[in-house]
């Protein structure tokens, strides 16, 4: 990858991952002023479930040499952002469902996640802090 090519993924990661602070805080609103009704919380659980399986995978994926499959992330990343805007939509504005969109599509991205599983990738060292991030949050509970 060129240096300008870097450069834009480090401007895009920036960016996606502001919308990302700015998602959680939203929801996280949202949660403490109890604005969720019982089905929305139900289809918390599911999101929940889903996205635990999608940072499962990633784990995997890094850890495990010639596991990475890419349809198989993709539709796992895409389930998780469709779970998730069912919960949020009633409550958020578009604009900030346009995050979640942008957060997940970055994520979901086929050069992104081809480069990032390679063996021999250039985000090698961040997809393990990645990873031990995930791990870390996981055993603690906060996943």
């Amino acid at each position: 990858m060129s240096v300008a090519g870097l450069r834009q993924c480090l401007l895009l990661w920036s960016v996606d991952y502001w919308n990302l602070e700015v998602m959680a805080d939203n929801i996280g609103v949202l949660h403490r002023n109890n604005q969720f009704s019982d089905e929305e919380l139900q289809k918390a659980e599911l999101f929940k479930r889903k996205f635990q399986n999608t940072q499962l995978s990633i784990i995997s994926f890094y850890e495990v040499d010639f596991t990475f499959d890419l349809p198989y992330l993709q539709k796992s990343i895409a389930e998780s952002q469709v779970a998730l805007k069912s919960i949020v939509q009633p409550h958020l504005t578009e604009k900030s469902l346009g995050r979640i969109d942008e957060v997940f599509d970055f994520f979901g991205e086929e050069a992104l996640l081809e480069t990032a599983f390679r063996a021999d990738s250039p985000y090698r060292e961040v997809m393990g802090k990645i990873v031990a991030d995930i791990n870390a949050a996981m055993e603690t509970g906060d996943i």
